[in-house]
Formats: structure tokens, C-alpha cells, sequence
């Protein structure tokens, strides 16, 4: 495969860098949440639907534009639903839902005047009905409906229905999530999708991260060759060199891995869980070395909440919880390549 961006990937990463540089705001001690401003910018742009098949007036992009507009997120560490609202349920919506859902429910997110959340654990249905609870569903708090998964459907739920009661939460680094519960709210569904969506949010994630520890990286070493100590700059000391390599590294791997997961699922390749189990892995465990290396090398500023590599730290943290270890997945794929009996692979 060619890992080289497509045009339109570059001109929409170009273009969501731009705007997101000009509209995102940050408040290093608030409570960080939704930017609505920069959620609105993206959608009178065009950003939001670009890619978005052309049947909604989209640009007819997919998976992999997705991607390279979620980087940029990333490196701008935008409190903005792109994830859970475009690459998720909007692609769902568009995918599988009748005319009147996509009307209803898409081409207002589109215009950057809704949010769309996904919640994909913790739920039971009956008769179209659903019941349950999940926490810190990433964006519930601002979200006008949800796509929750229930005995093996998923079903579209609107946040306004009896029985839906959201209760705002906080992750490690201030960003917007809900406690969203369900008590026998009408749902319409979607079917058999859960996994569809569990894929595309993974990758989405990891396409985030990459962004996230490569801006890290950059301020890091553009720290490390000003900084001096000894009347030398740190970045010529053999150890700073070491690590800023090593992140390095890890930071083409999440590149990597990433990319060869969103071009599979793209291309419907067969067992592209495999490839998302190991992007997984790797946005995980290289984010958490990268960010402890930006801290490390950055030394008491990188611990204070005002600079600015702390609001990476504690992204590349929470893009890592969320993600949690592909250990068991990993296993099981090695164990497929051996030879041996081990069981299917999931992300």
C-alpha cells in the first residue's frame, strides 16, 4: 500500500489545521468541554461533510480523509465531536439508516448545528425498547442523540425522549463526556452494526493519538534545542538525543499502524481487525512513552498545568485509557500467524 496522503486528504488536513489555529480555544484551568465555535467553523467550511458520501452533498471521501481531518484534531487537542458525530454516526447513518434519519439527524451535525454521540456497552433492548448505563460516553453531555448498542443492534436514540437522563462528567484532561442512562427509551435501529462502529471508533482514536504525540514531539524538540544547561543546549546530550529518538520512533509506528488499519477497513479488506488491534496497541503504548518523554524532557515546566505541553500530556493520557492494551488481541494474532488455535481477533 501507498501511505502517501491522497489530495484530498492533504487539502482537508491543510484546511482543518487552519481553522482549528484560528477558532479552538483552550482555558488550561477550566473545564474544557465542547468548542462550539470551532465545531460551527468546521461545519460552514465544509470540513464535516467533505467526507461523507456524495448522496448527503458530501464530497463522496471516506474513511481515510476522516482520518487525516481527526490528526489534525489531534495536534490541536480540539474539544470538537468529529469522532463520535462524522466518523462514527453520521457514517452509520448514511450508511444504513432510512432517508427520513438522514434528514432528521445528519445534515444538521453536518452544518456543525448538532452533536451526535455513541455509546456501545452497557445496554439491553426489548421490543425496540432500551435500558441501561454507560459512563464517560465521550461528548454526552452536549449530544441531541446517541447510537447505542442493545442486544446485538444499534439503535438511534433521541436525547430529548422520556426516560433519557444525561449527567455531565469530566475525563483526565477536562474533556466533555455524560453518564448516559436509558430507562425503556424507544430507539430506532440500525441492526447488526456494533462492530462496524467499534472498528471505525478505534481507528479514529488512534488516527487522534497520532496527532496528539506528534505535536508533542515537535514542541519537545524544538524545547530541547533552546534549552541549555552547562552553557550547552539539553538536545545535544546524549541521553535527550536517545529519548527524542525513541518517540520518534514510536510516533511513525502509531503513523503506520494507523494508516494501515483505516486503508483496510476502507477497503473492506478481509480481518481488518487484525491490523485495528495492532494500531490499537501501538496509539496506546507509543502515546504513553510519548507523552512521559515530552514531560521528561521538558522537566518542571512539563508538570505545570499553565504550559502548554501539559494539555498534550494528559490527551495522549486519556486517548490511552480509552483505548486500553490490544494484549489479548495481539496474542490471538499471534497465534493465528503460528499456526495455532488461537481464537478470533477483535479490536
Amino acid at each position: 500500500m501507498d501511505f502517501t496522503l491522497s489530495e484530498a486528504s492533504a487539502d482537508l488536513a491543510a484546511l482543518t489545521r487552519r481553522l482549528l489555529a484560528d477558532k479552538a480555544t483552550h482555558d488550561p484551568h477550566g473545564t474544557g468541554g465542547f468548542d462550539p465555535a470551532a465545531w460551527t467553523a468546521l461545519g460552514q467550511a465544509g470540513v464535516l461533510d467533505a467526507a461523507l458520501p456524495s448522496s448527503l452533498g458530501g464530497g463522496g471521501f471516506g474513511l481515510l480523509e476522516q482520518c487525516a481531518v481527526l490528526t489534525e484534531i489531534g495536534r490541536a487537542v480540539a474539544a470538537v465531536p468529529y469522532l463520535p458525530s462524522i466518523t462514527m454516526a453520521a457514517s452509520a447513518l448514511a450508511e444504513f439508516g432510512p432517508p427520513e434519519l438522514v434528514d432528521r439527524w445528519v445534515l444538521p451535525v453536518l452544518r456543525g448545528e448538532r452533536v451526535l454521540a455513541v455509546a456501545l456497552s452497557g445496554f439491553t433492548a426489548s421490543d425496540g425498547r432500551v435500558s441501561g448505563a454507560q459512563t464517560a460516553v465521550p461528548f454526552g453531555a452536549f449530544a441531541h442523540g446517541f447510537l447505542v448498542a442493545a442486544s446485538g443492534e444499534v439503535f438511534l436514540v433521541d436525547a430529548a425522549a422520556p426516560g433519557v437522563t444525561v449527567r455531565p462528567q469530566q475525563t483526565v484532561d477536562h474533556a466533555d463526556a455524560g453518564l448516559l442512562e436509558l430507562s425503556d427509551v424507544p430507539g430506532v435501529s440500525l441492526g447488526d452494526i456494533g462492530e462496524w462502529l467499534r472498528l471505525r471508533g478505534t481507528v479514529g482514536v488512534c488516527a487522534q493519538q497520532l496527532g496528539v504525540v506528534e505535536r508533542a514531539l515537535e514542541l519537545t524538540a524544538a524545547y530541547a534545542a533552546e534549552r541549555k544547561q552547562f552553557d550547552h543546549v539539553i538536545g545535544g546530550f546524549q541521553a535527550v538525543r536517545q529519548r527524542l529518538a525513541d518517540a520518534y520512533v514510536d510516533v511513525e509506528a502509531v503513523r503506520l499502524t494507523s494508516l494501515q488499519a483505516a486503508w483496510q477497513l476502507a477497503s473492506d479488506v478481509p480481518d481488518a481487525s487484525a491490523a485495528v488491534a495492532t494500531a490499537k496497541f501501538w496509539a496506546a503504548e507509543a502515546g504513553h512513552r510519548v507523552a512521559h518523554t515530552a514531560v521528561h524532557v521538558h522537566g518542571g515546566v512539563g508538570i505545570d498545568v499553565d504550559h502548554v505541553v501539559h494539555r498534550y500530556f494528559v490527551a495522549a493520557k486519556r486517548l490511552e485509557f480509552e483505548l486500553g492494551p490490544a494484549t489479548a488481541q495481539l496474542l490471538a494474532l499471534g497465534g493465528l500467524l503460528a499456526g495455532g488455535q488461537a481464537g478470533s481477533v477483535t479490536a
